[in-house]
């Protein structure tokens, strides 16, 4: 991960809190929190009714307790988890680690985008089992806050995935721009791989040794023609003498061969 990606390096300096306040996604976190304690303190404030000729108190959303169980749970939940990312926001400045901000900026979109759909259950739920309520002991101006509460909260938390989800594209992007080939960059500390394929060693030198020794043969097959010619004597002969294997002279390959003819006479 590139240390630049997701903002890493604007990190450092103190807390801004003019400019933390004037973000979006602080003043709807703030909302967030304040509809859930209006959804989860109107049900366990005035939630729960208890008629005359029944003993034991039940939801005021048809008797149904596990409504009121539910929103009460995600109510809860998400007020806490505003408080908590209220805090990530006001120290994500200060987050150096690119991998840590990340991190972050995941699980606000996992959160938020989560919560919209449990916010949009709780809404589709508590507005069903309330068209369903016939009992005249309920207090309808709390059902009705917490109905609406509950579609505001999916506002709400819709746009917080939104900002989420564009940070975590900005991130990725800001990744891609600052992300080199380590075969083109200049600055990296290890050298480039070098091709396996070589050149053979001294090409030149081995043919130019090779042209001498063909042209040597062609020399020395002239003199042992030209002695045999010269002096009447075969050519097995002149071959087994030392001196027209040793020597490339051709009048030195005669004189060997003229002594010897006059030494057998």
């Amino acid at each position: 991960m590139q240390s630049n990606a997701y903002g890493a390096s604007l990190a450092g300096g103190a807390f801004d809190f003019e400019s933390f306040v004037k973000k979006p996604q602080t003043a709807l976190r703030v909302l967030s929190w304040v509809f859930s304690i209006v959804v989860f303190a109107s049900i366990t404030a005035e939630g729960y009714t208890n008629q005359i000729e029944q003993e034991a108190s039940h939801c005021m959303f048809n008797n149904n307790d596990t409504a009121c169980s539910y929103a009460v749970g995600i109510g809860i939940l998400a007020f806490l988890g505003c408080v908590v990312f209220l805090l990530l926001d006001a120290y994500f400045p200060n987050i150096s680690n690119a991998k840590d901000r990340k991190y972050i900026v995941i699980g606000d979109l996992a959160f938020s985008a989560t919560w919209m759909f449990l916010w949009f259950i709780c809404f589709c739920v508590l507005t069903n089992q309330w068209s369903k309520t016939t009992a005249q002991y309920v207090r309808s101006d709390a059902a009705r806050a917490v109905i609406a509460f509950s579609f505001f909260s999916i506002v709400t938390w819709f746009l917080l995935s939104y900002f989420a989800l564009g940070r975590y594209r900005q991130g990725l992007s800001e990744f891609n721009q600052d992300y080199t080939d380590p075969v083109h960059d200049h600055t990296s500390p290890y050298p480039p791989a070098q091709s396996s394929y070589q050149q053979a060693p001294f090409p030149s030198s081995q043919g130019q040794q090779g042209d001498w020794l063909s042209s040597l043969m062609k020399v020395n097959c002239w003199h042992i023609t030209a002695g045999s010619v010269a002096t009447n004597t075969p050519p097995d002969t002149l071959l087994s003498s030392s001196a027209l294997i040793g020597s490339n002279d051709g009048s030195s390959a005669y004189k060997a061969s003229r002594k010897r003819r006059d030494n057998d006479a």
